[in-house]
């Protein structure tokens, strides 16, 4: 288990500072590749939507229907799978499209940006914005981490896609920063510390979850984790994907990305 929780805290920092890589793709290049953008954000929904849907959802019924029966508990997991994707939609709902850092930008729109605002106004956004990216990045943590607990091998394979996702996503978290400040160094610097509320959120999974799982404990969270990333999925990769998909790439990299993750339970399970 010890093994299990490093590993497990290890993959949330890798996925959370990938927004780091981000915010350099962002001010170290002068276009984005659309194409491999739809393409690899295909994939990360792929992977996220079957592992979520085949694995995490089953295991959770599992747990939850061996405490509760089988009524009860499929009842719970239903319950447990769309009280996940309410929670990340209410945190979507309450953060404002401009702030919010799973709306995805090219890097020409970091580059098109002129701040224009007073100091007192910067300062509020700055700070507004940094809470938005912690509270979006909180719950993926936890996602992350508790799927490792239960299988590494899962764990791994949410952490490449969640990493993949925020990719993209630093470079959204720059965006705001940046014409809140006009600085590219503070910016990159913000981007990447908030990837640090990934690894937090899976902390917190540890000192408070860990000690409480029992069995109804454990469906009810890997129920929700199943609906957090089924949601995000379908409200942000997707529809980031075929933003900027020319010839059906972001399909092919949702099959793909099912595939994948469909050939790598078989073959380490």
């Amino acid at each position: 288990m010890e093994g299990n929780v490093l590993l497990a805290l290890g993959l949330t920092l890798f996925a959370g500072l990938a927004t780091g890589v981000g915010s350099l793709i962002a001010f170290f290049t002068s276009r984005t590749n659309t194409k491999f953008l739809s393409l690899a954000l295909g994939f990360s929904a792929g992977v996220m939507i079957y592992v979520s849907l085949v694995e995490i959802f089953v295991k959770a019924k599992d747990a939850l229907t061996n405490a509760l029966g089988t009524t009860n508990g499929y009842w719970m997991t239903i319950l447990g799978f769309f009280g996940g994707m309410l929670f990340i939609a209410l945190i979507d709902k309450f953060i404002p499209k401009a702030t919010n850092p799973h709306e995805v930008k090219l890097v020409e729109e970091v580059n098109a940006i002129k701040p224009e605002v007073n100091e007192d106004h910067l300062m509020k956004m700055g700070i507004f914005t940094a809470l938005a990216i912690a509270i979006h990045n909180f719950p993926e943590g936890i996602a992350t981490f508790m799927s490792a607990i239960n299988d590494p091998n899962v764990g791994i394979a949410i952490a490449i896609a969640v990493a993949i996702h925020n990719i993209p996503e630093g470079i959204a978290v720059s965006v705001p920063i940046f014409f809140a400040t006009g600085n590219r160094r503070k910016a990159f610097k913000l981007s990447f510390l908030s990837g640090l509320a990934e690894p937090v959120g899976a902390l917190v999974a540890f000192l408070i979850l860990m000690p409480f799982l029992t069995d109804v404990m454990f469906g009810i969270v890997f129920a929700g984790v199943a609906g957090i990333m089924v949601f995000i999925s379908l409200d942000e990769l997707l529809p980031a994907a075929q933003r900027y998909d020319e010839t059906h790439l972001s399909m092919y990299g949702l099959v793909g990305g099912m595939a994948v993750m469909a050939i790598s339970l078989v073959l380490l399970a």
